[in-house]
């Protein structure tokens, strides 16, 4: 072999390392957070539920069960101690009664806004030094990797 694709498969195992490695860190971290905060009662899935919530408020049970991937059943069960420890709110749809939104209470819309504040620094920190064609570069990469989850997942 030579030094190129020994450099390209060393960029691979590093990359895939890294992903995993860094998926395990920000649980770790967000698990250690939420023990320090007054949002002890909630673990590391749920405040992610939350968060997808937030970013899609006002969306329906089903609507978010496809952007997290979980089945009806699943979220359901979520969504039930969730709302049961103040963090989130069904409301009837004003326009077709049958159809139920979910929002986010005042407690749920704070800790939204503590963990969303928590990946924009993440964000920041590992944008820093590059420029447009890095950051489009690096976006393209996160696109592909969203694409092949939906493969994987999907079969």
């Amino acid at each position: 072999m030579n030094s190129t694709s020994d450099e390209i498969k060393d960029d691979y195992n590093f990359i895939s390392e890294a992903l995993i490695d860094i998926y395990d860190q920000i649980m770790r971290i967000e698990e250690s957070e939420i023990r320090k905060s007054r949002f002890k009662d909630i673990a590391a899935k749920e405040l992610h539920l939350i968060h997808t919530i937030g970013l899609h408020d006002r969306k329906t049970t089903s609507e978010v069960s496809r952007v997290l991937k979980l089945s009806k059943g699943t979220l359901t069960a979520n969504l039930n101690n969730l709302e049961k420890k103040g963090y989130i709110i069904r409301m009837i749809n004003q326009q077709d009664r049958r159809i139920i939104n979910l929002g986010l209470t005042s407690k749920g819309r704070l800790l939204y806004r503590a963990h969303y504040a928590f990946h924009r620094q993440l964000v920041e920190s590992c944008l820093k030094g590059f420029d447009g064609s890095d950051i489009r570069k690096m976006r393209q990469a996160l696109v592909n990797v969203e694409k092949f989850i939906d493969e994987v997942s999907s079969k």
